[in-house]
This record gives structure tokens, C-alpha cells and sequence, in this order.
């Protein structure tokens, strides 16, 4: 099986894999994970018997995972699209982060080895790459495209940033629903958002706009890109390393930040929640690296 292969829930039961230490991680579609490419190499550099696996999780099949939490051959898992919200009901404990947030995206297991915790790494995988940037930020208006789970992570490690003003993009901004902080929220539209830019010095995209199918399309249109000169931009895909969005703001003179780090970051931070051992971040990112050149 190579490191970025998936498998079904069933056909995972049913494999050499469920009968050893394993990591998971669960989403549907799942297939474009290269969590497995990351693990697999820190298990391995760490000399962790364990392995890592990409499952396929339908919602039929959800019940049936929550009790294998409990098998002793699993020691944790990572959760993606689209059941990051629907998992914080399932274990015993939640992070702060979850709690504020409504999202969790790592599931482990506590010393007792008998209750679970949920915890959201993309929050702390967010700002890593952010806080490069650290002595330039004003931290005072900030623009993000989408209201999703992501957008929430996103909101959050903002506040802990301090920043000042959210204004998020939204294709239905009157059924939206904003993080719940002390940070001053706007919900606008995509014809809106236009007339907040030049204040603005943070841009992040947390839509899908610009993978897979969609990988040739952008939450900013060429006509408004002009508007992201001098800013920072920030895309949450990795897959294309550079989408059109992340084009758009080079050609106009953005500096930019892909999903890459990110990944990576929140990574970092599972891995770490799980087996008490650092990351080795080169490592990986090299490893990342040489998969989207290859």
C-alpha cells in the first residue's frame, strides 16, 4: 500500500493494518491526503511501531468508528472534510480550542488509554507561518473568504492574535455564523468585500475555490486583484502548492503564504498530542516537497 492510498472503513477492519498500532485519518473524499506521507515518515524516524492509514468514512459508517475508539490497536486519528464539526460530540474530553471553535480535527487517546480528547491543531498550524510575518503585522482588519469550519479555526487564532476586525466573505452572509468573540465581525458578500480591502493587510481564503475540480478558480476575481498589492495573502489548499488565488496576489505584488506550512504545522501539533515526540519538520517538508515536483 503506498503512503497516499486510501481505504474503506470496511476494508480497513478487515486488513493487516486494523490487527497493529494505528494512526488514522478519517474524511470523506480522502483520497487526497497526504497526512499518510507525513506520519508514516515521523513513525519511521521516531522507530514508533505503528502505522499511519487514510480511511474512506461514509455517513453510514460513523457508528461503527466511534466504537473501534475503543479497540486497543488504535491510538488516535486526525479528522478532516467533512466531519470536523460532527466528531465533537464523540469524545469524553475537548480542547479549549474545540470548545470555542465547534471543531476538532485530532482525536487521541488520554494516559488511561480508556477515554478520548479532542483537540483542533489548525489553529496552531494557522499562525506558525503567520508569525513569520510577526514584526510587520498591525494586526488591525483582517479579510476571510468562507464561513466554514476552517473560516471558525481561522477567526480564532486571529483573536489570539489580537487583530482587530474580521470582515468575512460569505455567499450567504445572512445565515452565516461568526465565531463568538470580542474581535468586531463583519459578514459581507462577494460584491462587498471590495470597499473593506485597502484597510485591510490580511487576506485568507478557506473555500475550496482552487483545488481539484475547482483548482483554475478564485475567490478573488482578476478584476479586484490590484486590491491585494502590498498585503498578505494566505491560502488553507496546498494542493496545487500554488492556486490561482495565490497567482493572482504574487502577479499584483501580495506576499504570499500557501497551505503547505500549514499542513505541516497542524500536523506537527498531532503528532506530537499522540506520541509525546517532535516532528522532524525538514524531514517532512522535503518529503512534501519532492511529491509535488515528482
Amino acid at each position: 500500500m503506498k503512503s497516499t492510498e486510501s481505504l474503506s472503513f470496511s476494508n480497513f477492519k478487515a486488513s493487516k493494518f486494523s490487527l497493529r498500532p494505528h494512526y488514522l485519518v478519517v474524511g470523506q473524499p480522502i483520497d487526497h491526503s497526504l497526512s499518510p506521507l507525513m506520519h508514516n515518515l515521523s513513525l519511521r524516524y521516531h522507530s514508533i511501531d505503528a502505522e499511519y492509514i487514510a480511511v474512506e468514512l461514509p455517513p453510514n459508517s460513523i457508528t461503527d468508528f466511534v466504537a473501534w475508539i475503543n479497540n486497543d490497536n488504535f491510538l488516535g486519528c486526525n479528522i478532516t472534510i467533512p466531519w470536523k464539526r460532527e466528531f465533537v460530540q464523540f469524545p469524553d474530553q475537548l480542547s479549549e480550542e474545540v470548545l470555542a471553535v465547534g471543531a476538532m480535527n485530532t482525536l487521541s487517546k488520554t494516559d488511561d488509554g480508556y477515554t478520548s480528547k479532542g483537540d483542533n491543531t489548525d489553529i496552531y498550524g494557522f499562525k506558525v507561518p503567520l508569525l513569520e510575518y510577526d514584526n510587520s503585522l498591525e494586526r488591525g482588519r483582517a479579510i476571510i473568504f468562507g464561513t466554514g469550519g476552517a473560516s471558525l479555526a481561522v477567526q480564532y487564532a486571529l483573536m489570539e492574535m489580537d487583530f482587530e476586525e474580521i470582515i468575512l466573505v460569505s455567499r450567504s452572509p445572512y445565515s452565516a455564523n461568526p465565531l463568538n468573540n470580542s474581535v468586531f465581525t463583519e459578514v459581507v458578500d462577494y460584491h462587498q468585500w471590495q470597499s473593506f480591502a485597502e484597510e485591510a493587510e490580511l487576506f485568507v481564503n478557506t473555500t475550496p475555490l482552487g483545488m481539484g475540480a475547482r483548482k483554475d478558480l478564485s475567490p478573488v476575481d482578476a478584476v479586484d486583484s490590484d486590491l491585494l498589492a502590498g498585503k498578505i495573502c494566505y491560502d488553507l489548499i496546498y494542493n496545487p502548492i500554488t492556486t490561482e488565488f495565490l497567482s493572482l496576489a504574487e502577479s499584483a505584488g501580495a506576499k504570499t503564504i500557501g497551505g503547505l506550512d500549514m499542513l505541516i504545522h497542524q500536523g506537527s501539533r498531532s503528532f506530537e498530542i499522540w506520541t509525546g515526540h517532535t516532528f522532524p519538520i525538514e524531514k517532512v517538508r522535503n518529503v512534501l516537497l519532492n511529491y509535488f515536483s515528482a
